[in-house]
């Protein structure tokens, strides 16, 4: 299985997916955990189907410690006793954020709340910050059909 374009060669693509990827450095410099940052990645790549998010993310999570059960219960957080409460509130927070189209209004109050109750300002802008950056990632990788299952972690750096 091929990409229909090779990104990182392409021109165009090289240099946005080369912004991007300066852009979450500053997530990945914030004070927001590294294991919840993963657990918003993996979700949200889940929700938008993308394969090689959710592949590279998954295994990222593993290779940072993160055990088998809880990579396995992400899509079923609500009903998984393996997550603290900063986690569920992250994880809502990146569903209602990725599936904006499907829910009036956006993030709820109620999620707003939970969000603020466990993280500060910086963190939460880190939050904000990475929902956007997983579903720009994951909307470029599902449109050139990117093939998951090759990824490595750390390969990219």
């Amino acid at each position: 299985m091929e990409p229909r374009i090779d990104v990182f060669n392409n021109a165009v693509a090289g240099a946005f997916v080369k912004r991007l990827n300066a852009a979450s450095r500053v997530v990945v410099e914030s004070s927001l955990p590294r294991s919840i940052a993963h657990l918003v990645e993996l979700r949200a790549s889940q929700i938008n189907g993308c394969g090689f998010c959710t592949d590279m993310h998954s295994k990222d999570a593993a290779a940072a410690g993160e055990t088998a059960q809880r990579l396995n219960l992400v899509a079923a957080w609500r009903e998984a006793t393996v997550f603290t409460e900063p986690e569920r509130a992250a994880l809502a927070l990146a569903e209602e954020g990725t599936r904006i189209a499907d829910a009036a209004g956006g993030v709820s109050d109620d999620t707003w709340d939970q969000v603020r109750k466990h993280f500060d300002d910086e963190q939460i802008g880190a939050l904000i910050s990475l929902v956007a950056l997983i579903n720009t990632y994951n909307r470029l990788n599902v449109i050139v059909k990117m093939p998951a299952g090759s990824y490595e972690p750390g390969m990219f750096g």
